[in-house]
């Protein structure tokens, strides 16, 4: 007995693939459907395996068993698939986002009163108290003399507490 695998060839080959696609479409996907869980899938896995058969056709048709070889396939790719959401749903299991809640009115109005400043001010703002760097550190950073780090910071603060004063209004 032959592999489903192996190509005779003394048999001449099959040019009917519509036929056979129309014969075997609806079995297989009950058999995928059954082992699947998931009709879509099912449908899915089975198309592709006859797509593959489709394309090698001349050599598909000419095996002992061509169905054997599409129902193979089809059954490899929906144990691919199943693998492969497997390993995502691990993924995601192990690498759950936090919940954080909503910024509170004052991160709002933080963050929108930041946003009126220009960008070097904003930029030694946030890298000061928010990132607790200090001016040196930031004056290497920047690559300004530490000085004019000193003056965006007080611009920044006062530019800063003048638009917070307006939102308390």
């Amino acid at each position: 007995m032959r592999h489903s695998r192996e190509v005779d060839p003394d048999r001449p080959p099959d040019p009917d693939f519509d036929t056979f696609y129309a014969a075997h479409f609806s079995s297989l996907t009950i058999q995928l459907y059954a082992y699947t869980g998931d009709l879509p899938t099912a449908q899915d896995v089975v198309q592709e395996a006859f797509c593959r058969a489709l394309a090698q056709w001349k050599r598909t048709s000419r095996m002992d068993d061509p169905l054997a070889w599409v129902r193979r396939v089809a059954w490899n790719l929906a144990t691919s698939q199943w693998r492969r959401a497997r390993t995502a749903a691990l993924f995601v299991r192990k690498h759950r986002m936090e919940h954080v809640p909503a910024p509170g009115p004052d991160r709002v109005a933080l963050t929108a009163a930041l946003a009126t400043l220009p960008a070097q001010h904003r930029r030694v703002v946030v890298l000061h108290y928010l990132a607790d760097q200090s001016v040196r550190d930031i004056a290497d950073q920047v690559g300004v003399p530490e000085g004019t780090v000193k003056a965006w910071l007080h611009r920044g603060r006062t530019a800063l507490a003048a638009r917070l004063a307006e939102e308390e209004k």
